[in-house]
């Protein structure tokens, strides 16, 4: 039972020396990184940078010990970054630091619902952020985020985090541009990109830091020419507990709810796919919303705001070999060392260094191929994609998500009322039957036989438009058509609407001297079809094993065996 709770009593007692080498190079690659992207994160989330080394400690240090994926890096990310930011934002807080105590807040709140997720197994709940959903959200909050940077990087003082209105103030302030802050930020762009063309597993964020840091220290006579981050608190953070407000929660629940979603179903992305690749142990999502859920709990008692799983870190984390969650113990160690020592150097660090750092990452983020490819392929799901990126780019991050997953539970219940019906037709000289409109030079015609395949349940949104369907192939083929035979094998269920409808679509038929034949039904249908006594509607012998017995005894009346009958509409 405690292994369930606490993976690492798996893995730690079963370490192997030989995987030390690899954890240790991940580890220190990624705590190396997490400072500077922690502080960046800090920056998008409109908090001071510190908090982004208090998020990247104490979370990733539980994670360590609760989560199910020994590979995944936890810790402060852009997306849950921005959405804070946004949400906070628009709650009018009254000061920094009562900002500051709903971020962190709002990291208890997340944890607190994923946690619930978590134990009430509702980890499946994931599967309805779709692709294009969430991958429309990606790539209008990685744009929200680098014109969120673009303040830093031209030295001005906006205080609005709408995206259009960024832009705006931009616009109309550019005459006020800080060419020092411009200057550096270009720079730090050219040599991360430089670092990165030169060998990927460069440490080319913190490069530009210590670059960055050291060209003010030395170079810049007045520093008030630059705006730099100031004033980091030294030491590890305090164990404190959030204020609770029910005013803030009440409107603070609408984000951490799509927070939770969010966080969890990309933490899962990413898990998954590393345990494809590696084969060497499960990834389990109840635990792994458990672990999140814990992570944020434990982390805004001390002082972290909402954290989730980091795709670049953890990529980083499996390219240079990390084995187990000892890689992440060791970032933390990393982490921590640099909260206890380190920050007073970082005083003099540009701000548009981080929005440097935040620029290169998000663009990233931007993956124009799979919308170009939506487009080619599916046009309804790129159009799902469409509304999910412009409802975050220009209303809002929230407001994008819902309006994504309600779109996309329209655009199923849609394709579910209007499911694909196929007109059939016998291959000649074999005992297949396919769609006419595929094979129409092959298929025999016999005008007294309408064939149809139904390819999804039957129920209360779709019989309509099964009857229609029916009602229209046969006022097609006219008086000539004598028997209406449902392949029946693509239908999974059949609810109490569809199959009073069932039985009016049999009698109206019947009136007009035409024979309704179901063929191929699976035993759960049989069973629902005799329970309704729609099964007598239609007649024991009108019902066929398979749609080649029911076409032949259309032709010519087939006898049947005793034990034909018995399989055709056996039931419970």
């Amino acid at each position: 039972m405690l292994k369930r709770f606490f993976p690492i009593l798996d893995w730690l007692p079963k370490y192997q020396k030989r995987d030390l080498a690899g954890d240790f190079s991940a580890g220190i690659t990624v705590g190396i990184m997490l400072i500077p992207q922690g502080m960046a994160y800090a920056l998008i989330a409109g908090l001071p940078p510190i908090y982004g080394l208090y998020a990247a400690l104490v979370p990733n240090l539980v994670y360590v010990f609760t989560g199910s994926s020994r590979k995944l890096a936890v810790g402060p990310v852009a997306l849950d970054s921005l959405i804070v930011a946004s949400s906070l934002a628009a709650m009018k807080l009254g000061s920094l630091q009562a900002y500051i105590g709903m971020a962190i807040l709002l990291a208890l709140f997340v944890g607190l619902i994923q946690m619930v997720m978590g134990f009430m197994k509702l980890g499946f709940l994931s599967n309805f952020l779709s692709r294009p959903v969430v991958s429309g959200f990606t790539v209008a909050a990685a744009f929200v985020i680098g014109i969120s940077q673009l303040k830093h990087f031209f030295g001005l003082d906006i205080g609005t985090t709408n995206s259009l209105k960024t832009l705006r103030a931009i616009f109309n302030q550019l005459g006020e541009t800080n060419f020092y802050d411009l200057s550096i930020g270009v720079a730090a762009i050219l040599v991360i990109l430089g670092l990165k063309k030169l060998h990927r597993k460069l440490p080319a964020a913190m490069v530009v830091v210590v670059l960055g840091i050291i060209g003010i220290y030395f170079f810049m006579v007045n520093d008030t020419d630059v705006h730099i981050v100031g004033p980091v608190p030294k030491g590890l953070p305090g164990f404190l507990l959030p204020e609770l407000n029910s005013g803030l929660l009440i409107k603070a629940f609408p984000t951490a709810m799509a927070l939770a979603f969010i966080a969890f179903a990309e933490a899962m992305t990413i898990a998954k796919s590393i345990e494809e690749k590696s084969q060497q142990y499960h990834t389990d999502p109840n635990q792994e919303l458990r672990a999140l859920g814990a992570s944020n709990i434990i982390g805004s008692l001390f002082q972290s705001f909402p954290v989730n799983a980091g795709l670049s870190r953890t990529a980083v984390n499996v390219n240079e070999g990390a084995k187990t969650g000892l890689a992440s113990f060791i970032s933390v160690i990393v982490v921590g060392l640099t909260l206890l020592f380190l920050t007073p150097f970082f005083y003099y660090l540009p701000k548009s260094v981080l929005g440097a750092i935040i620029l290169v990452a998000v663009y990233g983020l931007i993956d124009v191929n799979y919308p170009r490819q939506l487009w080619k392929q599916q046009r309804d799901e790129f159009y799902l994609f469409l509304v999910t990126f412009l409802t975050t780019l220009f209303v809002g991050i929230s407001q994008g998500i819902i309006f994504g997953v309600l779109f996309s539970l329209l655009l199923l219940v849609y394709r579910i009322s209007r499911p694909h019906i196929a007109l059939l037709g016998k291959i000649r000289g074999l005992d297949y039957f396919k769609n006419i409109d595929r094979f129409p030079d092959d298929i025999e015609q016999h005008d007294e036989i309408l064939l149809l395949r139904f390819d999804a349940q039957l129920f209360f949104a779709n019989v309509r438009y099964f009857e229609n369907a029916v009602s229209k192939e046969v006022a097609k083929k006219g008086k000539a058509v004598k028997y209406v035979i449902l392949n029946a094998e693509p239908v999974n269920y059949i609810d109490n609407s569809a199959l009073n409808e069932l039985q009016k679509i049999v009698r109206n038929l019947r009136e007009k001297g035409i024979v309704f034949k179901i063929a191929g039904a699976i035993g759960p249908i049989r069973d629902i079809l005799q329970k309704s006594d729609l099964l007598e509607v239609i007649g024991k012998e009108n019902v066929y094993v398979r749609t080649a017995e029911a076409y032949e005894d259309c032709l010519k009346k087939m006898e049947r065996t005793a034990l034909q009958e018995k399989v055709s509409w056996q039931h419970r």
